[in-house]
C-alpha cells in the first residue's frame, strides 16, 4: 500500500481525456507538467465532468494506474491557480473524500525551543 506522505502528489488542474490509458497521462506529466513520470510521485488527473480521477504512479518496476469513479456527486476540483498543484497527503485525502481543498486549511505547525 502506498503511504501518501512518503511521495509527492501533483494535481493536473485542467481536465484530461480519460480514453487514454497509461501512456497518455505519462506524456502529460513529462510534456505539460514538466515533471519526470519516473519520480516517486502521484500524478492526479480529473475528467471534464469531475466524477472520475486517474492517478499515475511509477513503483520502480512499472506504472500503476489507479482509477476512482463516483456514482453520485463530483470531486471538488480547484478552479483557480497554477495548472499543476502540489498537494499534501492530507489535501489529497480531502480531495478523495469530496472536500474542497481550497477552503480547508489546517492549523499551522508550532515550533518552540523552550517551555514557558
Amino acid at each position: 500500500m502506498i503511504q501518501w506522505d512518503d511521495v509527492s502528489i501533483y494535481l493536473h488542474r485542467l481536465p484530461v481525456d480519460f480514453r487514454k490509458s497509461i501512456n497518455g497521462p505519462s506524456v502529460l506529466v513529462q510534456e505539460t507538467m514538466q515533471l519526470s513520470p519516473f519520480s516517486p510521485a502521484l500524478f492526479v488527473f480529473g475528467n471534464r465532468q469531475r466524477d472520475k480521477i486517474k492517478i499515475l504512479f511509477w513503483d520502480k518496476t512499472g506504472y500503476c494506474l489507479f482509477y476512482k469513479r463516483l456514482e453520485k456527486h463530483k470531486f471538488k476540483w480547484p478552479k483557480s491557480g497554477d495548472s499543476v498543484l502540489n498537494l499534501s497527503g492530507e489535501q489529497f485525502s480531502w480531495l478523495l473524500r469530496g472536500l474542497d481543498i481550497a477552503k480547508l486549511t489546517p492549523h499551522p505547525a508550532q515550533y518552540f525551543s523552550t517551555l514557558v
